[in-house]
C-alpha cells in the first residue's frame, strides 16, 4: 500500500477515535479542510511540516501518524 494512504488512514482513525471533525482539525493545524480530507484519502504528499501541525492538532507523538497497528488508536482517546 502506498505510503499516502496508510499515513492518511491513520490520521483519519486517529482523528475519529478522538472525535475530530476534519473541519476542526484542519483549524486546530492551521490546514484547509479540504487539503486534510485529501491527505486522509492519499492524494497528497504531505510535508513533514504539515504532518508536523497535524499531529499536534491531534495531540500525539508524529511517530503515531506511521503507526500501522490498528487497535493503537485506542489510546489516543
Amino acid at each position: 500500500m502506498d505510503i499516502r494512504i496508510k499515513v492518511g488512514n491513520r490520521i483519519k482513525k486517529v482523528r475519529e477515535t478522538k472525535g475530530i471533525s476534519q473541519k476542526d482539525l484542519a483549524y486546530e493545524a492551521d490546514l484547509d479542510r479540504s487539503y486534510i480530507a485529501s491527505i486522509e484519502v492519499g492524494k497528497r504528499n504531505v510535508s513533514i511540516i504539515n504532518l508536523e501541525k497535524i499531529a499536534k492538532a491531534l495531540k500525539i507523538p508524529m511517530s503515531e501518524l506511521f503507526n500501522e497497528q490498528e487497535d493503537e488508536s485506542k489510546n489516543f482517546k
